[in-house]
């Protein structure tokens, strides 16, 4: 079990605003901040993915579990409004499985970052 994760970003106001607005459908909003260097998010004041300035080096790939499509597709709609690039809109991705369906935005600094939900369509 991954109990946090935290990614670089060249900006930290603007991919605070970013991830702010992009991962709210989804439960998650800013619990924390240290020093203006890092911010943290999560879910029940717990946060498990951290943002701090930096040069990112690599671009990473981060996927969040969604409750439904519905999340699924409220993602896509939210991060694009908070200016992430569309990198794949909400839908089924029957390589990985027939039930997969996620969505995927970059965001400011290009990084992939994804909603998937794994169950058969419920909503």
């Amino acid at each position: 079990m991954i109990d946090h994760m935290a990614i670089l970003v060249t900006d930290l106001d603007a991919s605070v605003a970013f991830y702010t607005r992009a991962l709210a459908p989804l439960g998650y909003a800013l619990v924390m901040t240290v020093e203006g260097q890092f911010a943290g998010f999560g879910v029940a004041g717990k946060p498990d993915f951290w943002i701090g300035v930096g040069v990112p080096t690599d671009k990473i790939h981060v996927a969040f579990r969604a409750k439904g499509r519905a999340e699924v597709r409220a993602f896509h709609v939210a991060a694009l409004a908070a200016g992430g690039a569309d990198n794949g809109p909400p839908g089924i991705r029957a390589i990985y499985h027939p039930d997969y369906y996620g969505a995927f935005v970059h965001d400011p600094d290009r990084h992939n970052i994804e909603a998937v939900c794994h169950e058969p369509y419920l909503d």
